[in-house]
């Protein structure tokens, strides 16, 4: 019987084949790769799916990709484990599994008529890319619109061109620094959540989406509260140890909240006091 429902594709647990249609290295450890769902594949910004590579395992990776257009999925994936290096060593006609979408989204309606801060280090511009591009497709509804990006290096940022194309837009403020410069890098050095205290906002009526390593994303909201920005606007993606996506299994318990089902994106304010508890 079990079978019988793992092969029904409505049902949650079943991986829902589909193509990779092309893949392109972002950094020496990251790749986006393009999937054909073969259908429209409808997702929020700030949602993840499962991804498996048959014969290896699934992981849970974020949607990167834009929401306006459902008929492809987008995601960006750092090699890391057994499964992430399946995933990421796919080429152009294999086929993967996907499940979802799952997850909780960024507040991206309920951000309409307010100043907007998207800020991300590493990889965790890619859960962010679907809210900026939802943003900027709908520009006129938004206040000042501000993305501050943290990388390692500047061969670790991801996306360099869009970023590029972003920095010449006049609707859109742009911040991006290093932790270490190399090469011919003339831009900022130092820590992300440090670019906070000058960026442009009305801190009464701003919106502000976080997503990176936690220990970053804590200094980061932090800053904002000390600019005055309330609690409940700041929103957080909590994006660890998901296996199911349904909530079942219980590896991404954090204090009383399962972060597939609850989240991943949360409100400071109702997150705050269990980042607080070391070994959480």
């Amino acid at each position: 019987m079990l079978a019988d429902l793992l092969l029904d594709r409505g049902h949650p647990l079943a991986p829902l084949p589909v193509r990779v249609l092309s893949t392109r290295r972002e950094t020496d450890d990251t790749w986006t790769l393009e999937l054909d769902p073969g259908r429209a594949a409808a997702f929020a910004p700030g949602q993840f799916m499962m991804l498996y590579a048959f014969g290896t395992g699934e992981a849970a990776i974020s949607i990167s990709g834009d929401p306006d257009a459902p008929g492809r999925l987008v995601h960006t994936v750092r090699r890391l484990g057994p499964t992430t290096h399946a995933i990421c060593a796919s080429a152009s006609g294999d086929v993967l599994g996907v499940r979802g979408p799952f997850g909780r989204p960024w507040p991206v309606a309920q951000a309409e008529g307010h100043d907007v801060v998207i800020v991300a280090g590493g990889i965790g511009l890619a859960p962010l890319r679907p809210a900026l591009l939802h943003v900027l497709a709908r520009r006129e509804r938004y206040g000042r619109v501000t993305v501050l990006y943290g990388g390692r290096a500047p061969d670790q940022l991801l996306y360099r061109d869009e970023l590029a194309a972003w920095r010449e837009r006049a609707d859109l403020d742009v911040g991006v620094t290093v932790d270490v410069a190399r090469g011919d890098w003339r831009g900022r050095v130092g820590v992300v959540p440090a670019l906070i205290p000058r960026a442009r906002m009305d801190p009464a009526n701003t919106v502000a989406m976080i997503c990176g390593p936690e220990i970053m994303m804590r200094a980061c909201a932090s800053a904002f509260l000390d600019r005055g920005v309330p609690a409940s606007h700041i929103h957080l993606s909590m994006e660890r140890n998901m296996q199911c996506g349904i909530g079942r299994c219980g590896h991404c318990q954090l204090g009383p909240t399962l972060i597939c089902r609850d989240g991943p994106v949360y409100p400071l304010d109702a997150i705050a006091p269990w980042m607080r508890v070391r070994g959480l």
